[in-house]
């Protein structure tokens, strides 16, 4: 299916400032890069077009960072070698991997152009006010997204609301978590108000109102997780009322709506349906549009035995589903087959039983080579918001109860297959969660975000890791990643390194 929205062409102003694979060190660029820009309206679209390119590697970092270092996968190749091996490992030498520095430097990048946007906007030159508007709101949910992504992953962080000088930006030190928080959600308040509740034609798949609100609630759920003394994402700061807010408004008052049918949610034919509030949008056509997740996710040589599939589509690393999570579903449960991959035949006529993600994976649909699969990513749907809401129930968030908790999951359940259950508990929501979303990046963030991360990997890691890689169990400090050490040797003592890593 054609998208209606190509968000992801790096624009006039991307190719002549910096190309899109490319990645910056530092966030900013000088007033003169841009001196001969943002002239007119459609030069600012274009600009917030490549505000919103900087999406693109977050399907394959969620696989890397969130789903690998969960017990959703075990990722230990056979040598060891990989670059996803460390973050599967926990091992303390992260900083120099070549997928922590991609994550900070991507990130920024997002930061950056955000804030160039901002920076220029003015009435001159974007003389009708809602389209200004919605450039703002688009550039301060974008900032705000990239900054909550930054915060799960490091903790501190430096704050950039404008775009600086390379000699400024050495002057700025990392800020506290609560700091970043604020900005992040000053930032998705204002987004609120100036994004439309919809956009439709060639316009579908922008942010909207509704995104920005389920957005800030997912951080008021993320703050409010426990504080593990690390400086980490989880504050414990009980704002679950305020998330029960803005997710009833969402439910009560937005156009999303409930998909019955599971695999239909992520079908080639049906994207941007009501499920999906916000995804990353991509477009096959050998343009360097397309993801590249659904071959990463899988294996070469099942690919191999796929006619008029590109190859290769990825390593020839399984990063196989580990048996806890493959064991988690219960019989009948549709989600396992539209999810997982269990098992095939290679071209050599030999059997493999061990499984992979293929949620997004569309056979009959490759595109032209592996980076051209025209799937979009989710990242954040109405189902979400649904179990969101029972999540701050449970926490005790003012206007709900057990038996709406109960509803909701026995809702998700149906469409499952499953039978009803009641008296859900927040270990119970966490289970039903993780089948629901699995392959779509969450699971980390959610076992920190419900205090459960120590106690599920410490019982995980002995069951699991055959090639006895791992740690015997994690601690807190596992929680978020080390600084980037090139982010440490710009200004020696501008940055001090995350608690116990080299």
């Amino acid at each position: 299916m054609m998208k209606k929205i190509t968000l992801y062409i790096c624009s006039l102003l991307m190719v002549s400032l910096v190309s899109c694979e490319e990645e910056l060190d530092q966030i900013p660029l000088s007033e003169a890069s841009t001196a001969n820009f943002y002239r007119t309206p459609a030069e600012f679209e274009q600009a917030i077009n490549g505000a919103y390119a900087q999406l693109r590697p977050f399907p394959d970092r969620y696989y890397d960072l969130s789903e690998t270092r969960s017990d959703n996968i075990y990722g230990s190749s056979t040598t060891g070698v990989r670059p996803w091996d460390p973050v599967n490992d926990f091992a303390r030498t992260l900083s120099n991997n070549e997928l922590i520095e991609a994550a900070w430097n991507q990130n920024f990048n997002g930061i950056m152009r955000a804030n160039t946007v901002l920076d220029r906007l003015n009435a001159d030159v974007v003389s009708d006010e809602t389209q200004r508007n919605r450039l703002e709101g688009q550039a301060k949910f974008l900032r705000a997204l990239y900054y909550f992504d930054l915060v799960r992953w490091y903790g501190k962080l430096p704050i950039y609301s404008s775009v600086v000088t390379p000699a400024a930006a050495l002057e700025i030190p990392r800020s506290s978590v609560p700091e970043v928080y604020d900005f992040i959600m000053s930032d998705l308040n204002s987004a609120m108000e100036l994004l439309p509740d919809r956009w439709t034609g060639a316009n579908v798949g922008r942010a909207t109102s509704w995104a920005a609100k389920a957005l800030l609630a997912r951080v008021h759920l993320t703050r409010s997780g426990p504080d593990y003394g690390i400086e980490g994402p989880t504050l414990g700061v009980n704002e679950y009322d305020q998330a029960l807010t803005l997710l009833n408004d969402i439910i009560n008052n937005s156009h999303h709506a409930w998909v019955s049918d599971y695999a239909s949610i992520f079908d080639y034919d049906n994207e941007n349906n009501p499920d999906i509030i916000f995804d990353v949008q991509f477009q096959s056509g050998g343009l360097g549009l397309g993801s590249t997740l659904p071959g990463y996710m899988g294996v070469s040589s099942y690919f191999n035995t796929v006619p008029n599939i590109p190859s290769p589509q990825s390593s020839v690393e399984f990063r196989e589903i580990s048996d806890d999570l493959l064991n988690a579903y219960e019989p009948n449960d549709v989600r396992k087959a539209v999810t997982i991959q269990q098992g095939f035949t290679d071209d050599f006529g030999n059997v493999e039983t061990r499984a992979f993600y293929r949620k997004f994976l569309n056979e009959a649909n490759p595109g032209l080579d592996r980076f051209d699969w025209p799937i979009n990513f989710p990242l954040i749907r109405y189902t979400d918001v649904l179990l969101m809401k029972a999540e701050a129930i449970l926490r005790g968030g003012a206007g709900g109860g057990q038996q709406e908790v109960d509803d909701i999951v026995n809702m998700v359940r149906a469409r499952a297959g499953l039978e009803p259950v009641s008296g859900v508990t927040l270990d119970m929501l966490l289970e039903e969660r993780r089948l629901e979303f699995a392959g779509e990046g969450l699971r980390w963030h959610e076992l920190v975000r419900f205090g459960k991360v120590i106690e599920k990997m410490n019982a995980w890691l002995p069951q699991e890791d055959e090639l006895n890689r791992m740690p015997a169990s994690i601690e807190p400090f596992n929680i978020i990643y080390p600084i980037p050490f090139t982010q440490l040797t710009v200004k020696r003592g501008l940055y001090e390194q995350n608690a116990e890593y080299n």
